[in-house]
């Protein structure tokens, strides 16, 4: 949808292909699905900055991104050529991507790791392997963390904690508000289809840092989707409104969902 706007943050040209009819079936069977669609279309354009900002001003040379599903970011963001990406998820999902963009050439060196994130020995041994050969990586979940348990994050988080050549960590982080919201919208589509939201914890990114993470930067979605001129009716209003309420509360407004960017702590 965002790529075929004449004024388009990004341009995914293998978004159709690979969403197919069964994505525009999926998003009609949402509640409000359009309308509802500019938090993913910000956090896409978010993270595709840090992204490149990562690896052109950092010196990542290796991109883990974990749970890919259909991302096709090695194929048509700005990337080097040198850059080694690595997209993983499970079998059957790898295998209808890589059949959808056969004859397809990425723009960096990309490989597919068919495996399943939630058996930790499988998700061990990639990173190991991963973690030997990189100097400075990114690791990327996006669209992952809330499907699972806290206890299943503080796994990840400290598996990609044992690995030192993983620097940054890229996720988007929502609070349990937003968990209210979503149930009360998306909640029983979510929870039919198996996949109901999870993690969303009051402490933040603080949840992170008793893992060996730190906060570098926290993107608001509220505040770069009028930034960014993606946002719902009123937002300038109710961001002009905000400015009266309590400071806590302004924050709380703030973190309800983030983009955030983690660095490891030695």
């Amino acid at each position: 949808m965002e790529s075929e706007r004449p004024d388009a943050l990004f341009r995914d040209p293998y978004a159709r292909t690979l969403a197919g009819p069964c994505g525009a079936e999926i998003l009609a069977a949402m509640p409000k699905g359009r309308q509802f669609a500019w938090p993913m279309i910000v956090r896409t354009a978010v993270m595709d900055e840090l992204i490149l900002d990562r690896v052109r001003e950092q010196g990542v040379d290796t991109v883990l991104n974990l749970a890919a599903g259909l991302d096709a970011r090695a194929f048509q963001l700005r990337l080097p050529s040198s850059l080694k990406w690595v997209d993983a998820d499970l079998p059957h999902m790898l295998a209808y991507k890589e059949d959808q963009l056969r004859g397809e050439r990425p723009v960096c060196s990309l490989e597919f790791a068919k495996l399943d994130l939630t058996v930790e020995e499988e998700r061990r041994a990639l990173l190991h392997r991963i973690g030997a050969a990189a100097r400075q990586a990114l690791v990327i979940t996006e669209g992952l963390l809330v499907y699972l348990t806290p206890e299943q994050v503080a796994s990840l988080a400290q598996d990609l904690h044992a690995q030192r050549c993983f620097r940054w960590w890229l996720l988007e982080l929502g609070s349990p508000g937003l968990l209210k919201f979503i149930e009360k919208t998306w909640g029983k589509t979510l929870s039919a289809g198996g996949a109901p939201f999870r993690f969303a914890p009051a402490e933040g990114t603080a949840f992170f840092k008793q893992h060996g993470w730190n906060e570098v930067q926290y993107r608001s979605i509220f505040e770069e989707s009028i930034r960014l001129k993606r946002t719902f009716p009123m937002a300038r209003f109710w961001r002009w409104v905000s400015r009266f309420y309590p400071r806590k509360k302004r924050e709380g407004m703030r973190r309800f969902s983030g983009v955030v960017l983690l660095e490891r702590r030695a």
